[in-house]
């Protein structure tokens, strides 16, 4: 695993209008999705709103990151799917950012 001194963890809500959305993440090196948010419309654009849940499934697996993404609510599917990017953005951010030259675990330091 790489990342060593990264703060590791990243949570951020995010309010888009009507929307609440809240991304929480941990670069684990141990991928998984949880993925709360109803979609309503089929497309958005030219896009199948199924590919939201896929995308973020593939993004978290191949970059070792556990994702829970909870859209609390909201009624205009473009914003939730914006909420949802936009939030992760931010939780990235978060997570990626360097305070030391370890990584911090319950058991002891990841490398």
């Amino acid at each position: 695993m790489t990342g060593k001194g990264i703060t590791r963890y990243g949570n951020f809500t995010l309010p888009m209008d009507e929307t609440l959305c809240t991304v929480t993440l941990d670069i684990s090196g141990r991928p998984y999705l949880v993925y709360n948010c109803e979609l309503k419309r089929e497309q958005i654009g030219t896009m199948s709103t199924e590919m939201v849940e896929e995308f973020l499934r593939a993004f978290a697996f191949a970059a070792g990151i556990t994702l829970h993404v909870n859209v609390h609510y909201g009624n205009n599917d473009h914003h939730k799917v914006e909420a949802v990017f936009k939030a992760l953005a931010r939780a990235l951010k978060q997570a990626v950012e360097v305070t030391s030259d370890v990584i911090p675990s319950s058991k002891g330091v990841l490398e």
